[in-house]
């Protein structure tokens, strides 16, 4: 059960990442230069949506790795970054055991 809950919260952090990239790479451009509010409004709420599951999955991760609290006041911060959910992947691959160091 462990590694399953770890692989989906990685998926769930990678499209996070991927989608917040997209909605200030893209998204907002294109509302702004070019008339089209259409894409925030799209990509916004599929952001959201993932936003939401990425802390749910933080606070799984915390309990059943029993992170410190560093970790999971990292792992927030990480989801308010560009680029910041995959740091926080690479890292929790590199500490090994789904990062259960602080």
């Amino acid at each position: 059960m462990r590694a399953g809950t770890a692989s989906v919260f990685r998926v769930v952090s990678y499209l996070e990442g991927l989608s917040f990239l997209v909605l200030l790479l893209i998204a907002m451009p294109l509302k702004y230069a070019a008339d089209m509010p259409e894409a925030v409004a799209i990509v916004g709420m599929a952001h959201g949506v993932l936003f939401a599951l990425f802390l749910a999955g933080v606070a799984v991760m915390a309990v059943l790795f029993r992170w410190r609290l560093a970790r999971i006041a990292g792992a927030v911060a990480a989801a308010f970054l560009p680029f910041g959910p995959f740091v926080l992947e690479r890292r929790i691959r590199k500490d090994g055991k789904e990062g259960e160091e602080g």
